[in-house]
């Protein structure tokens, strides 16, 4: 089925919801603001039940169907936080937080569920039940991770979970989705190597960090070029490199490097994780340096589940004509803790040609809300078909 007509009738609404949240960004579990107006939207609307501070500030919202013989539940997901970026769109709504802007389209999400949650309280055209999650914290926080440890899947009984985002560089309203690993894990890490400083001209009374720190970003490359099987994805990137003086003539006595390790599968996140210790530490050591490691693991491999992710494609070429492969994206997505709590599917809507995400420029394109919402709802009717 193409487009509901109902969302054409409803996109100056959602947009103008769009627009607010816009206006009034977020930033990981302090959604308080953008919790409280969904959770409005959502009585309003005439939802069955509604709880608040899931996961810290999470909202939840249940629609009961017209009837319930099939006994199903499924999740819809979006998420509400913001990024700390200062905006510079211009825009006549743009972000009234300075320091915060929606530069990854989660106040396009979360409108698009509003929207589908407007209509689906409306129409109730489906068998089943349906649980609509609106989480704070995804970008860094893990707010899919705290809404999985309150309970959520259990205490709704969600069977299955869906989730969507934006994508600048697919066409408008277009879909793209791919099974199996999607999006990266996503790991962290932050190594002091301690040495011994001093004067720049007596280099042999100092034990030299900054030597052994040059030396371990490099070896850090063989986790990928050497450990790791050359047909699994890896990415390791150190990204900061900071000495203990900023002087011209002294030697430092420690440097601090940080970064990030991104993988698709458990095993390989495993490997990386043991091969980065073992080099970190033996490196350092051959110059006389210690390795002082924080790993902090973050994000798991997002990982779509095949009959699932069969379905999402089938509804979404029934909405927009087609749905493509999407490629894999080596960056992290915390909708990973729900997909691996329950089977699921998460895909992509496209965004157009706007700024890419994560940046001052960008902005949720509001052409694509009839798209993103008639997918929700379609996931619905389809999946758990009136009786």
């Amino acid at each position: 089925m193409p487009i509901k007509n109902r969302f054409a009738e409803l996109q100056a609404d959602i947009t103008a919801w769009r627009r607010d949240l816009h206006e009034n960004p977020e930033i990981l579990f302090d959604t308080v603001r953008t919790a409280g107006v969904v959770a409005e939207k959502l009585k309003e609307f005439g939802v069955d039940s509604i709880e608040t501070g899931v996961g810290r500030t999470g909202v939840v919202g249940v629609i009961k169907g017209k009837t319930d013989t099939s006994g199903k539940v499924i999740g819809l997901r979006a998420d509400m936080d913001a990024l700390p970026i200062l905006e510079a769109t211009g825009l006549d709504y743009a972000s009234k937080t300075p320091g915060a802007m929606h530069a990854c389209g989660h106040d396009g999400h979360t409108a698009m569920l509003l929207g589908a949650a407007k209509y689906l309280a409306e129409t109730r055209n489906f068998d089943g039940t349906v649980v609509v999650i609106f989480q704070p914290a995804e970008e860094g926080g893990g707010g899919g991770r705290e809404m999985c440890e309150d309970g959520m899947m259990d205490k709704y009984g969600i069977q299955e979970v869906y989730g969507m985002h934006n994508w600048p560089g697919v066409p408008l309203g277009q879909f793209a989705i791919r099974p199996g690993p999607f999006f990266a894990g996503t790991d962290q890490f932050e190594v002091v190597v301690q040495g011994s400083g001093g004067h720049a001209a007596k280099p042999n009374e100092t034990i030299d960090p900054t030597v052994a720190t040059s030396q371990l970003v490099l070896a850090l490359q063989t986790i990928a070029s050497r450990n790791v099987d050359p047909v699994e994805q890896i990415v390791v990137s150190v990204t900061s490199f900071e000495t203990a003086s900023k002087a011209f003539n002294v030697i430092p006595p420690s440097v601090t490097i940080r970064g990030t390790i991104r993988t698709l599968t458990p095993e390989t996140k495993k490997l990386a994780e043991e091969r980065f210790k073992a080099i970190c530490t033996a490196t350092c050591a051959a110059y006389g340096c210690e390795a002082e490691i924080d790993w902090r693991p973050g994000y798991p491999p997002m990982v779509n589940s095949e009959a699932q992710t069969a379905f999402a494609a089938e509804v979404a070429a029934g909405v927009a004509g087609k749905c493509d492969l999407a490629e894999i994206t080596m960056g992290g997505e915390d909708f990973a803790y729900m997909l691996n709590e329950r089977p699921g599917a998460y895909i992509l809507v496209g965004n157009g040609d706007s700024a890419p995400v994560h940046t001052p420029d960008y902005n949720f394109n509001d052409e694509a809300i009839p798209a993103g919402c008639s997918w929700w709802a379609e996931i619905v009717e389809k999946r758990m078909p009136a009786a």
